[in-house]
């Protein structure tokens, strides 16, 4: 039986999602671990791979399990006792038999959460403490990532990908609570591509780089910054299908 299992974790207990041969404290390699010892041993599909220190609130990954766990209630129960408290199985669906995690996405949604708080050691794996966002600059710098565009300047190198065109379709910057949320929705999303994004947005921000300095860069015009936003801020929240 083939199932879409939908599932939170935190990235700063793991070194990112993908297995790994220098460590074994992934996240698939948990999952992994844990599928065995309830008699599943098929192979697990991701929607995407997160990089160490960052975290899912939605994540999916597809499956096939054995019909004797036809009870796809009390698989979750086992699942959560045995994974709890850093990984959470939210969801299990069956689904059709050739569904895949990955192929089958049409868009996946990242938040990166930040805030102008004094820092609380009890959340700085969870959120980038930063001071004086100035939040106009943010939302009008944010928005000139929507539409389609080649990111080969967003992206980290060492990736196997050959085509760097994205298409964003939504990207916002917003306050929630006691904190500011980077949104971005896209189809896909090269590697380190938000975290890039999110730092050149925070440069704006702090008037170290300009909305022009975005547009030449993401044109391809110049590569004007390709550092990094720290990890612990960004979250695969869901993914579409």
């Amino acid at each position: 039986m083939r199932v879409k299992i939908t599932l939170a974790y935190d990235g700063s207990r793991f070194e990112g999602y993908q297995i790994q041969k220098r460590t074994p404290n992934t996240v698939a390699g948990r999952l992994y671990e844990v599928f065995s010892s309830l008699n599943i041993d098929s192979k697990i599909e991701a929607s995407g791979r997160t990089d160490t220190g960052v975290h899912a609130t939605g994540q999916v990954i597809s499956l096939d399990i054995p019909s004797f766990w036809s009870d796809l209630n009390k698989l979750k129960t086992f699942l959560n006792r045995k994974l709890l408290p850093h990984i959470y199985i939210k969801r299990i669906e069956k689904t059709k038999e050739d569904f895949h995690a990955r192929y089958d996405a049409k868009s996946r949604v990242y938040r990166y959460v930040v805030s102008e708080s004094e820092p609380n050691v009890f959340l700085t794996s969870y959120v980038t403490f930063v001071d004086n966002l100035n939040k106009t600059f943010l939302k009008e710098a944010a928005k000139l990532f929507e539409g389609t565009y080649d990111f080969e300047y967003f992206k980290k190198t060492g990736s196997d990908t050959k085509n760097f065109v994205r298409t964003i379709y939504k990207a916002d910057v917003y306050d929630y609570k006691d904190f500011t949320i980077f949104y971005f929705e896209a189809n896909g999303f090269l590697r380190s591509q938000v975290r890039m994004m999110v730092d050149f947005l925070l440069k704006i921000s702090r008037g170290l780089l300009t909305k022009d300095d975005l547009l030449k860069q993401l044109y391809k015009k110049e590569l004007i910054s390709s550092t990094l936003a720290p990890p612990n801020g960004l979250y695969l929240a869901k993914v579409k299908y």
